[in-house]
Parts: C-alpha cells; sequence; structure tokens
C-alpha cells in the first residue's frame, strides 16, 4: 500500500508540536542566555565545584534546544523530499520512485527518532536529570540468586556501555560460591535517573539451575534500587552524631584479599538505619567520601517519597508501589523477558542480558507518564 505522506506527516508535526510544549523552547532559551552569561563572569572558576554545575546546565540546555531544532528541520525536509518526489514523478517515472523510496527511509528513521525525543520529555521529575546510583541485591534463591545479581550487573552495565555512558563500580559484596551479594555502581549521564528509575524493582529469573547436579528448575529474585547522585548544591547536611563508620578490608571473589589496608567503609545513618558499603576507592578517605554522598543520596530519596506520600495522602488517593515483580525472565521451558507492568516482551533473551534495555526502558517512562496522569 501507497504510503499516505500528508497523513504521515502530519502525524509527525502533532507529537512534535506536543514535544515543543513539552519543552518549551522560549524557556529553554532563557536559561541558554542566562547560563551563558554566568559561565563568562570574571572568577567563576574559584569556586570550581559551582562553576562545573553553571557548564554542566549550559551544555545540556543547548544540548536539548539543538535536538528540538534538528528535529523540526527534519521534518521539513522530509516535507521537502516528499513534494520533489511528486513533481519528479511527473516527468519520470523512474526517478520519483528513487525519491519516494528515499522519503520512506526517512520516514522511518525520523519516526523512530521522534520516538526517542518524546520518551525523553517526559522526564520531568525533580531529580531525572541527575547521575544514577544502581544497587542490585540478590533475594530469595539461594547461590542462583548471587548469580543472578551478577546477570544484573553486568546486564546493566553492558547498557550503559552501548551507549556510552561512564560507569563506576562504588562497591561489591561477592558471595561465597559464586555471584554476589549486592553491588553499587554510577551512572554518569544527562538524565541517567529519570530513564533507569523505572528499572527499580522486584526481577525474577527462572531457568534451569548450573548450580543444581539435578537439573532442576529453580526461581530466583534480585532487588535494583536506582537513586539520584546529590549535587553540591542539595546541602543535605548529616551530623557527625548520627553517623556510625566502621572500617575493614576489602575483599574480591571468594574471599580473597585485594589490598593489605583496611580501606573499606561501612557507613551507618543511625537514625533511618540505611547503611552504605564502600571499597572500591584506592584509599580510606576517598571511600569515606564516595560512601557519604551515596548516603546523602539516598536521605534525598527518602525525603522525596515522604513528600510524594504525604502528597498523595492529602489527595486522598494512595496507591500501592508498583516496584515488586516488575520484571519476568525466563529461559526454561520457553524464553521470554517480560516486563509485568507495561506488558512489553522480548523473545532474545541474550540480547536483552547483553544490555539491549531501550524498548522496556521507554515502555517504562511512558508506563509511568501514564501512572502520573491518572493520579
Amino acid at each position: 500500500m501507497a504510503t499516505d505522506y500528508n497523513v504521515e506527516i502530519e502525524k509527525l508535526r502533532r507529537t512534535f508540536n506536543q514535544i515543543e510544549a513539552v519543552t518549551d523552547v522560549p524557556k529553554l532559551t532563557e536559561t541558554i542566555a542566562q547560563l551563558t552569561e554566568e559561565s563568562s563572569a570574571p572568577g567563576l572558576w574559584d569556586d570550581p565545584d559551582a562553576a562545573q554545575v553553571v557548564t554542566s546546565k549550559l551544555s545540556h540546555a543547548k544540548s536539548e534546544l539543538d535536538k528540538v531544532e534538528k528535529m523540526r528541520g527534519r521534518i521539513e525536509d522530509l516535507e521537502t523530499l516528499v513534494e520533489m518526489a511528486e513533481e519528479e514523478a511527473v516527468t519520470d517515472a523512474d526517478a520519483g520512485a528513487e525519491l519516494f523510496a528515499e522519503a520512506d527511509e526517512e520516514l522511518e528513521k525520523v519516526s523512530t527518532a521522534l520516538a526517542d525525543l518524546e520518551v525523553k520529555t517526559l522526564l520531568s521529575g525533580e531529580y531525572d536529570e541527575r547521575n544514577a546510583v544502581v544497587t542490585i541485591r540478590s533475594g530469595a534463591g539461594g547461590v542462583d540468586a548471587a548469580d543472578w545479581a551478577q546477570m544484573l550487573q553486568r546486564m546493566y552495565l553492558r547498557w550503559a556501555e552501548r551507549h556510552g555512558y561512564a560507569t563506576k563500580v562504588m562497591d561489591t559484596s561477592y558471595a561465597e560460591e559464586a555471584g554476589i551479594k549486592s553491588t553499587t555502581f554510577e551512572v554518569s549521564a544527562p538524565y541517567a535517573y529519570g530513564t533507569l528509575s523505572v528499572e527499580a524493582g522486584t526481577h525474577r529469573l527462572v531457568r534451569i539451575s548450573p548450580f543444581d547436579n539435578q537439573g532442576r528448575r529453580q526461581t530466583s529474585f534480585a532487588a535494583v534500587e536506582v537513586i539520584p547522585l546529590i549535587e553540591t548544591t542539595d546541602h543535605i547536611e548529616i551530623p557527625e552524631s548520627e553517623l556510625k563508620v566502621d572500617v575493614f578490608r576489602s575483599s574480591g571473589p571468594g574471599g580473597q584479599s585485594v589490598n593489605t589496608t583496611d580501606s573499606a567503609v561501612r557507613m551507618t545513618h543511625i537514625p533511618t538505619g540505611i547503611v552504605v558499603s564502600m571499597q572500591d576507592e584506592k584509599s580510606q578517605i576517598q571511600n569515606r567520601a564516595s560512601a557519604l554522598r551515596v548516603l546523602q543520596s539516598r536521605l534525598l530519596q527518602l525525603r522525596h517519597e515522604e513528600e510524594q506520600a504525604k502528597k498523595k495522602e492529602l489527595a486522598g488517593d494512595v496507591k500501592a508501589s508498583w516496584g515488586d515483580q516488575m520484571r519476568s525472565y525466563v529461559l526454561h521451558p520457553y524464553q521470554m523477558v517480560k516486563d509485568l507492568r507495561t506488558n512489553y516482551e522480548v523473545g532474545n533473551t541474550d540480547s536483552v542480558f547483553d544490555g539491549d534495555l531501550d524498548g522496556f526502558i521507554d515502555a517504562g517512562i511512558r508506563w509511568r507518564h501514564g501512572q502520573l496522569d491518572e493520579e
């Protein structure tokens, strides 16, 4: 069936207009002008941390505006290409057909790029633009669960690698037989938290256990926690009297020592009971600083959750959390990864474990946005 370009281009324009409205181009342009002025101020780099925040925000704002302007240009270019094809087809059918084929290809590319841009505009939460700190903990399932937690760690690190995002493993607690008890790592990218936050929850794996000599099917669980990394402007002060700090020797797989000093740090926030461990830095001072920053991030997230819960309570509509049992990964008797919130599913489990998560993440972001609209 021939493509109705007028209908398709009109769909693209409607979607783009919605994106442009959400992005608020006039306000974004004003923000860029303001940040540009701040970035050129004398003495900006007297405070490197503050300067980094300004330049980072400016870079991100310019990038957002550039994406919107380029998308507008691509839609206009597609419309021009279709007009050229229609004119050419009148005098030269072959040349017209060639241009229409090019238009079909560009229509598909623009549609895909616009869908990606649309998802990004849904990330408008208070902390969505921050870097993300991801913690994975093995749950029920014994050694299989520990192995499953390590599989999830690799899956997310491969996802970040596919996108060119920087990652930093901050702490890993290895299990005795195989796998890990827990791991914490940072993903550095614009909107890393907003993107990955939809991955938070309980992940379930069903497979023939490689650790069972009778080859029985095993169900394993692991929990994924995602929090936004704090910035220097957040001002989350923690009195020393509320902290308990223990130091211990870092260890690797199988209990092997990775250094000879007690450089690892375990930090406990006494009022909340939140515990953070760090051992992947070279010195105790560095591990302590990393632990404090993650602890501050968790307290910031806790404060945000309490504020949201209070708002829902005042509204008289408290909904149950969607985090538990959010995704199922089945390797036997069939192969399927299915998100239980969005019903998005993929049969190629190998690609998912190798970091092909964009479909799940995009569906999750759209689902979450729909949930917020219902509240």
